[in-house]
């Protein structure tokens, strides 16, 4: 792992301009770079789009450029090394978080029973659907600027009521179309309530304190805040959901698991089936979503084959028992890893 050196994007750095259908890349003196100098930027694959591009000179820096991208938000790529470091502090971090989620979710329902459509009925709406429908968030600036969508961005056209269930029809970021289908009945009573609302715009997603107000990004973050004295976001609900059924998708593959193929072609089909349900890419579902705890222990042998295969009796049930299961398998990951690869030595 390379020694990262602390950079400053508002310090002097890189920069590029367009030529013809590329770029040419100068230094802070406006001086073209050398060869050996483009490659390493070129490596970084900086989006085309991004504007006011600033690039670290450091091949070390832990920040390796910087642009503002067409929605208008700044935007960060990172050296390699100091992202894993990052990462894993998120993932530890959203594993504390799921050790919470019960009283968390039992505080959601006793908001989802109040009277009329305070904030804290309708925030804790969001949160459920979020639990439940592994939503993004949304952006105003991409819902927009793009078109696209995400829980607090939705509007009332883009859910129907199908009998008892809430069907979502939307195009999400990257214009990913998504359909969703949640059939919790205080989820599906408060939207309804929403979607039949007269007054508050066309937001699906609205509090009435006198008047109606469309509900945004940020009042979910600050009442999971708030209400639990953690370090919540809403994003922490899709990573963890997204650990939990990548780890149930390993445990219950068809693959024997034997070979180093057959391991490879499990953990390829646990990240489509993640994907499909975040509504992303295979790729983004394992690089940004995934604790990789999880695809490691696998390979060494790991899994929680015994919480999925056993029966239940109603899905709440088996989820709850999933999620601990997958929470003591990231517990004991240190001792497991560490016992697998002490195995490996001895046998080499």
């Amino acid at each position: 792992m390379a020694r990262l050196r602390t950079v400053s994007p508002n310090s002097k750095g890189w920069t590029r301009r367009r030529a013809g259908r590329g770029f040419v890349y100068l230094d802070g003196a406006g001086v073209r770079l050398p060869a050996e100098d483009v490659q390493r930027i070129r490596d970084l694959v900086i989006p085309p789009a991004w504007q006011d591009v600033w690039i670290c000179p450091h091949p070390n820096g832990h920040i390796q450029a910087v642009g503002v991208d067409a929605a208008g938000r700044r935007q960060y790529l990172y050296h390699p090394d100091w992202r894993a470091k990052r990462d894993q502090l998120k993932f530890d971090r959203v594993a504390q978080v799921a050790q919470r989620l019960p009283d968390v979710r039992a505080m959601i329902l006793q908001h989802l029973a109040l009277d009329g459509m305070p904030q804290e009925r309708a925030v804790a709406t969001a949160v459920r659907l979020l639990d439940l429908g592994y939503f993004r968030i949304g952006s105003d600036a991409y819902a927009d600027t793009n078109g696209s969508f995400g829980l607090t961005t939705l509007q009332k056209r883009h859910v129907r009521r199908r009998q008892d269930q809430l069907v979502f029809r939307f195009t999400g970021k990257s214009g990913i179309e998504h359909l969703i289908e949640i059939d919790d009945p205080l989820a599906v009573a408060a939207v309804e309530t929403m979607r039949r609302r007269r007054g508050g715009g066309d937001r699906l997603l609205a509090y009435k304190e006198r008047l109606w107000t469309p509900m945004d990004a940020s009042m979910v973050n600050t009442y999971l805040r708030e209400w639990t004295g953690a370090d919540i976001t809403a994003k922490d609900f899709r990573t963890w959901h997204a650990t939990v059924l990548a780890a149930a998708a390993l445990a219950d593959s068809d693959e024997p698991g034997d070979t180093k193929t057959s391991r490879k072609r499990a953990v390829v089909a646990a990240m489509k089936e993640v994907s499909s349900y975040l509504g992303n890419t295979p790729t983004i579902a394992r690089s940004s979503y995934v604790d990789p705890r999880v695809i490691d222990l696998y390979e060494d042998g790991v899994t929680i084959g015994s919480a999925v295969r056993r029966s239940y009796d109603s899905p709440d049930e088996k989820q709850l028992a999933i999620e601990r299961a997958v929470s003591r398998m990231l517990d004991s990951a240190p001792e497991q890893l560490g016992r697998a690869s002490r195995t490996r030595a001895l046998t080499r």
